[in-house]
């Protein structure tokens, strides 16, 4: 979680509404996390890059 809030610019809350399907900011486009195990989850960091790399050619219009 710390790497993908420190990556997107997001907060811990705001990423967790991007994945929510309930929530106003639900973003189908946000990558899902993975489970690691009972407590733990993890993200693609090549998910998290490619998402990061949508939203810049969405405001360059590309």
């Amino acid at each position: 979680m710390k790497d993908v809030v420190l990556r997107t610019g997001l907060s811990r809350s705001s990423v967790y509404n991007r994945m929510d399907i309930k929530s106003p900011y639900y973003d189908p486009t946000f990558p899902r996390q993975v489970s690691r195990g009972a407590m733990s989850v993890a993200w693609v960091e090549q998910e998290v890059e490619e998402w990061i790399d949508s939203r810049i050619k969405m405001r360059e219009g590309r």
